[in-house]
């Protein structure tokens, strides 16, 4: 695409429920890895990559994030409430009001560590909007620290995706960052849904495209992985 995103959209209305008991006393987005919260990585490195505006969707002890975001000068930050959990999916689309035709849209739980160009400016150099709906960032399983499953996609030689088979094992993994266009949410169903239809119709459509991540990539899903995530980030300088 010719220019990058302004908008993101943050996921982080989460239950955080494997990361207990951590979590019962705050939310997983606030949960610290090298002195600064999951949270704060993330809008750290929008900002580092030209995002002017957040919107980060709230539900379990949202305004516990509500007030650890007010001090944000950097970037304007929009919250996007939920009284009943909407998954991944219909987070999104509740926020599309506030968000531009193409964004961002990432995990609040995912901790990376980019090369000499991020990753975010990876995806938008590799996003054409005329060509795709969505891209993926991926990570090799092999390289994604703390994580244990099967992955998630094969990548196809023209860079698209298929998913992994009931009896395989994928090399590829989703990072919990991606670039969605608008329209991908047509005709999506109300309320709470995931974001796997709309994968699906893409993939089905030939309208997604991944792209591998080429720094590490943590899995910070539980209070195993964030104890193995701090052991192997004290030996960087994270960038803020």
């Amino acid at each position: 695409m010719n220019t990058a995103p302004e908008s993101a959209m943050v996921l982080a209305a989460g239950l955080g429920t494997r990361m207990r008991p951590i979590t019962e006393q705050l939310p997983k987005p606030l949960v610290t890895v090298g002195g600064r919260a999951l949270i704060d990585h993330v809008l750290d490195r929008l900002v580092a990559a030209g995002v002017r505006r957040a919107v980060v969707n709230l539900h379990y002890k949202g305004e516990m994030i509500e007030r650890h975001l007010a001090g944000r000068r950097d970037i304007e930050v929009k919250f996007s409430r939920e009284p009943a959990l909407l998954d991944t999916g219909g987070g999104v689309a509740a926020a599309l009001p506030l968000l531009g035709e193409c964004f961002y849209v990432v995990n609040s739980d995912v901790l990376w560590l980019d090369t000499k160009l991020s990753a975010l400016a990876r995806l938008a150099r590799a996003f054409d909007p005329a060509r795709h709906d969505v891209i993926l960032l991926l990570v090799r399983t092999t390289r994604a620290i703390g994580y244990t499953g099967l992955g998630d996609f094969m990548l196809e030689p023209n860079a698209t995706l298929r998913r992994r088979g009931e009896r395989e094992v994928a090399p590829h993994l989703f990072a919990g960052i991606q670039i969605l266009q608008r329209a991908m949410f047509a005709g999506a169903p109300q309320g709470a849904f995931s974001m796997n239809p709309l994968w699906d119709r893409a993939i089905a459509a030939g309208r997604i495209r991944g792209l591998v991540h080429d720094g590490e990539w943590f899995h910070v899903g539980s209070p195993e992985g964030l104890a193995l995530t701090e052991s192997r980030i004290s030996t960087h300088r994270i960038e803020r």
